[in-house]
């Protein structure tokens, strides 16, 4: 029977279009995150990362959470939950105050924040992060702690994360009918990055590229933070219909095919290695074909050239340009597909690796491909607990850390403002 969960305890929660997985993990004595319990569900209301079946969604985290308690041995009430769906913005608001050559004391933070987020325009979107990144003493800019030091001006960089609110109400109403309390709602590019990338690659600049099932994530990292985001509808998913259309068999046998034999290159004996394809109605008595691996790639890579196409453009626009020492790194489910990175790499003309989440202390080898980095990022950001200027009341302190109840009052203003 599953005891009363323990202090430290944190339950990360990643809703996609092809899978809900859930995983529980505590804080060692190390302070290392050891994962307890991991649950894996089938993800049936969820189209290009929207809700679109509540109760199938409800169903399948009610299912994916039992599991990771069960394992975990342990009953949990609140979890962190990932948003991937399209129409994220990332920006960065700048300002200053004149201090008149005294030191930084810790009022003067205090106003700085304040002032930030008056200054912080959403134009009519929800914001999912408001984060003080780094602070400027008279200009000079990646002061991480300004406290004791003397300036005429003190500025301050707060990274913000905005998208539309109805889908993130969708998301957090489906989670909270499941019975779970809802402490916060991240956007899967921050946490996957957290997960995937080194500070060092954050602060040289790298873009991220997050295959999903039906929506392909594009975010650029650099000096440390998230600068830019864009999403392509279009994924693995895509992938895996294209073959049942070419080859006229079932979705779940093409998707069988593509992990089996699938690759994103080619080769000579592709040509004489054959694969049986099961028809879609075997109790017709229509027998099923057979076609060579060649045949199969050669489906995959159109699809492939198409997303890689995507992705170049919205990487033009996202000002990632130069292609000296600027790496690529492919995570989710699509990254899994056999040679996709040497592929990439030809398409976009960059160095490209494939990113698995690390940092996580008994993680199971089924959870640590790069289908679950994001899983595992929520659970890294929620450890790292980072300090966020978004739910507070404009005569409070402006440096606040996430609390239980702190999203679920924002959610509940923004319905009764819109309501």
């Amino acid at each position: 029977m599953a005891r009363t969960a323990p202090e430290g305890l944190i339950t990360a929660l990643d809703i996609g279009s092809s899978k809900v997985c859930a995983l529980i993990a505590q804080k060692g004595d190390g302070n290392e995150l050891v994962v307890l319990g991991t649950g894996q569900r089938e993800s049936k209301g969820v189209k290009r990362g929207y809700i679109s079946d509540m109760a199938a969604t409800e169903l399948a985290v009610r299912e994916a959470v039992e599991q990771a308690e069960k394992i975990a041995g342990v009953n949990i009430e609140d979890v962190w939950v990932s948003f991937s769906a399209g129409g994220l913005l990332s920006d960065l608001v700048k300002l200053e105050i004149d201090l008149g050559g005294h030191r930084v004391e810790q009022a003067d933070v205090d106003h700085l924040l304040k002032t930030g987020r008056n200054a912080i325009d959403p134009n009519g979107r929800m914001i999912l992060h408001a984060q003080p990144t780094r602070y400027t003493l008279d200009g000079l800019a990646g002061v991480k702690q300004p406290l004791g030091l003397h300036a005429d001006r003190l500025g301050v960089e707060i990274h913000v994360v905005a998208t539309d609110g109805s889908p993130v109400r969708n998301l957090d109403l489906c989670v909270r009918s499941a019975h779970l309390e809802v402490k916060s709602i991240i956007a899967a590019p921050l946490a996957t990055g957290l997960a995937c990338l080194s500070d060092e690659e954050r602060e040289l600049g790298v873009a991220l590229v997050e295959i999903g099932a039906a929506i392909t994530n594009v975010s650029v990292f650099e000096a440390g933070m998230l600068t830019g985001l864009a999403s392509i509808p279009m994924g693995a998913a895509d992938i895996t219909d294209d073959v049942a259309s070419a080859f006229g068999t079932r979705r779940a046998q093409a998707e069988r095919m593509k992990c089996f034999y699938g690759s994103a290159n080619m080769s000579p004996r592709d040509n004489h290695d054959m694969i049986d394809v099961a028809p879609i109605a075997p109790e017709d008595g229509v027998e099923g074909a057979r076609i060579t691996r060649a045949q199969l790639i050669a489906v995959i890579r159109q699809r492939l050239d198409r997303l890689m196409a995507e992705i170049q453009k919205e990487l033009r626009k996202l000002n990632f340009e130069d292609p000296v020492g600027r790496q690529i790194v492919l995570t989710g489910g699509g990254a899994e597909l056999k040679g996709i990175a040497d592929y990439a790499q030809q398409a976009l003309g960059r160095t490209v690796r494939v990113g698995r989440a690390r940092g996580l202390t008994a993680l199971p080898d089924a959870h640590s491909g790069p289908g679950f980095a994001t899983l595992a990022g929520l659970a890294m950001f929620a450890a790292a607990d980072p300090i966020d200027l978004r739910s507070v009341d404009a005569d409070e302190m402006m440096v606040v850390r996430p609390s239980p109840g702190a999203l679920l009052k924002r959610l509940w203003t923004a319905i009764r403002t819109n309501y």
